[in-house]
């Protein structure tokens, strides 16, 4: 039953009071699940390491390294738009508990073809690629149930957990994979991290599952329908077209001047790789510290699309400026860059996902995935080509120009169909209360 004393009572088209909510954000469902994502987490980064050490020492080749990596990217060019329809028709947490089931089996099964010591290159490209179509899937599912396990009003709050959490493993674990890799074997690890998923399932199996299951078995003319529907919901959805649009450039710009900066750093005799890893070290601080902030104070709504506005300018001036900078002011704009981009990336998405009809965000984070997925090797490409013609500085501003005018055609100018995206509030439906039990 429903604390009486904490909340009023809640009905449809009501939301509960925000000042009575705040000691109910750490309730079964969101502490299972965010248990359940750090051992995801940490299971990942075990895993991602040792396997790119382990290839390019066998085989010597930046090429062949390379090309692990991206079998793990090419799912997520057309997979998502695919898989989105059958995520939003039934229960997530079927699908998430599942495909952990079947990447416990993956890394248990790999632990014994790799237990004999031998290298096969061909393996290793297969099981990225399995990986990485397997990672698809569980993360639209993921993505379209997360936001039913956080309380609502506290959503701020949820994803500013939620942000603090790759951050904090990636700080951890880098140090932590690296000394597995030089004292245990691939076969160990790889069973220590099926072990790891194993125990992720078991805690995912507590979370209750709000969603009813369809009722009806699901024809290919439904699933024609609903792939349909997604593509027309973004059709007249401007805002959310257009946020996302600027998301796949800004983050493939990005990447793309951190190739820059790393070939800058390589080549200049007053820098140096250990200092990069300082910059990077950095943003990672500064992620954590913007997560917190997130996490204690909660913007005001009718703010967050001038913040968010201020962050992408700020944001995309740094990385402009980035490489002119002396090495202390580059450490400080690391810095501030990673909390305030984390801050938002927070307001972002608990803005976007209250605004998204649940039964939508598969499909529109689909959206997501496939253009951030192309954004991100079309930039990796063109940082690389114009690594090639131009010095690094000069290529890393034009990335950041790119990045500055999208930022505005996309996100300052259209202001009137963007706001509202920004400033959208999840109201109480149908489920809901069950997330309040004391």
């Amino acid at each position: 039953m429903l604390h009486q004393q904490s909340m009023e009572t809640v009905t449809e088209g009501k939301v509960v009071r925000k000042e009575k909510q705040k000691k109910l954000l750490w309730n079964k469902d969101f502490s299972c699940i965010t248990l359940a994502t750090i051992l995801s987490a940490i299971g990942g980064e075990a895993m991602n390491l040792p396997i790119s050490l382990l290839v390019f020492e066998e085989t010597q080749s930046t090429l062949l390294s390379a090309l692990v990596l991206v079998c793990g990217m090419l799912p997520d060019v057309v997979l998502p738009v695919l898989a989105a329809p059958l995520i939003d028709r039934g229960g997530k947490k079927k699908w998430i508990i599942g495909l952990d089931l079947l990447l416990a089996a993956l890394y248990l099964a790999m632990g014994f073809l790799v237990a004999g010591g031998e290298f096969y290159y061909g393996l290793y490209l297969v099981f990225t690629l399995v990986v990485g179509t397997i990672s698809v899937v569980y993360r639209l599912a993921y993505q379209a149930w997360y936001p039913t396990l956080i309380p609502v009003g506290l959503e701020q709050k949820g994803y500013a957990v939620s942000a603090m959490i790759y951050p904090l493993v990636i700080i951890v674990m880098a140090p932590a994979a690296a000394f597995l890799y030089q004292h245990v074997s691939m076969s160990h690890m790889f069973w220590l991290v099926g072990a790891l998923t194993l125990v992720s399932v078991c805690v995912e199996a507590w979370i209750r599952e709000r969603q009813a299951e369809p009722g009806e078995s699901y024809s290919l003319r439904q699933y024609s329908q609903d792939l349909r529907e997604g593509f027309a919901y973004l059709k007249r959805e401007g805002g959310i077209r257009n946020i996302y649009t600027y998301m796949s450039i800004t983050n493939g710009a990005s990447e793309g001047i951190q190739v820059l900066t790393q070939a800058y750093y390589q080549t200049q005799p007053w820098l140096s790789v250990t200092m990069l890893g300082f910059l990077k070290s950095a943003e990672m601080i500064g992620r954590m510290i913007g997560g917190l902030l997130q996490y204690v104070w909660e913007l005001p709504v009718k703010k967050r699309y001038a913040f968010t506005k201020f962050v992408y300018l700020f944001y995309d001036t740094m990385d402009t400026l980035l490489l002119f900078c002396p090495y202390p002011l580059m450490v400080l704009n690391r810095f501030l860059c990673g909390g305030l981009g984390i801050g938002s990336a927070t307001v972002r998405e608990s803005a976007v996902q209250s605004y998204l009809p649940p039964r939508m965000r598969a499909r529109v984070n689909a959206f997501f995935d496939m253009t951030y997925a192309v954004g991100g090797a079309a930039f990796h490409l063109l940082a690389g080509v114009l690594g090639q013609v131009m010095p690094y500085r000069a290529a890393a501003v034009l990335l950041g120009l790119i990045t500055l005018i999208s930022a505005w055609a996309l996100i300052v100018r259209p202001s009137k169909v963007n706001r509202p995206v920004y400033e959208a509030v999840r109201e109480m439906v149908e489920g809901d209360a069950e997330a309040f039990k004391i």
